[in-house]
């Protein structure tokens, strides 16, 4: 594996998740594949950045997104980092490289209306696989982790005496987050209905499909889209959508911005930040009902 003290060093050192590895080793792959096609070299260490140029251009060209070819780039400068710092190379070609420019995706949250209808109006059963997807938008929602993280959750990172879940975020880096109340009730109801399952594969695994098998990313995506699909008419209908609305709300209610960057499991404020902007139409209306001017 051409790759492997690379990937080790990102997994071992770094921290990084096996889907962010895997994904940066399959772009440096694609890479390889491409400057072995076109230039009959055999090895990354040694292109300059009008090979690399061409590459962009040729993906350009296949319909990749600007997003989607940042991040390839990405994968490929980290890389080269890596290069430098074991003394492979002498010179990053990536380094005066600028991202392509893309355009700032609309997140837009569920509202608390709609949240309502879900949790509060339709009639979940009372069956493993309904309290389960009750439970799985109770935890998107009161708590905002991210899709994998759930789908990484063990019964040992909750805690029903003290409600607190433990979740492994980004760079294995964990967070103590809060659980409401409401949680903590459907969650008992759960383990009940989940300890009666005929067979269980995954024992240490929270979340199972009734077969006793480890739930996966798709069944999770399915669940959040199915249930808002009824009470919601927004084109996107995902678990990062319930992530944003958590943040959203809290922020809207008049949360401090540091307490939301840690429950998210964020790293820095900027990427909290960007879910300041949702709460500016609720801003403007207390703006305009306090202010002692507004009525003049």
């Amino acid at each position: 594996m051409p790759f492997k003290s690379f990937t080790d060093y990102l997994l071992l050192e770094k921290n990084y998740s096996e889907l962010t590895v895997n994904a940066y080793e399959s772009g440096l792959r694609d890479f390889l594949e491409f400057i072995d096609k076109e230039y009959q070299e055999s090895s990354i260490n040694t292109v300059n950045y009008a090979q690399i140029r061409t590459w962009i251009v040729f993906l350009v060209e296949q319909g990749l997104s600007n997003r989607s070819i940042n991040r390839k780039i990405s994968g490929l400068n980290t890389y080269y980092k890596f290069l430098l710092k074991v003394g492979d190379i002498n010179l990053n070609p990536l380094l005066k490289h600028k991202a392509l420019k893309t355009s700032k995706k609309i997140q837009i949250p569920f509202s608390e209306a709609e949240i309502k209808t879900v949790l509060d109006d339709l009639n979940f059963d009372d069956d493993f696989e309904s309290i389960r997807n009750k439970l799985i938008i109770e935890l998107f929602y009161s708590t905002g982790i991210r899709r994998i993280e759930l789908v990484e959750l063990n019964l040992v990172n909750i805690d029903i005496h003290n409600k607190v879940l433990k979740v492994l975020g980004k760079r294995n880096k964990e967070r103590m987050v809060p659980l409401l109340e409401s949680v903590v009730k459907t969650t008992v109801k759960y383990l009940g209905l989940r300890s009666e399952l005929q067979s269980i594969s995954d024992r240490d695994s929270l979340f199972l499909t009734k077969k006793g098998i480890k739930i996966y990313e798709t069944l999770v995506y399915r669940v959040i889209n199915d249930y808002f699909s009824i009470a919601s008419s927004k084109v996107k209908k995902s678990p990062h959508i319930l992530r944003h609305s958590f943040a959203t709300h809290l922020l809207n209610e008049g949360a401090d911005l540091n307490a939301v960057k840690e429950l998210l499991g964020h790293s820095s404020l900027a990427a909290t930040q960007v879910y300041t902007h949702n709460s500016i139409a609720e801003l403007k209306k207390v703006h305009i009902n306090a202010h002692p001017r507004s009525k003049k």
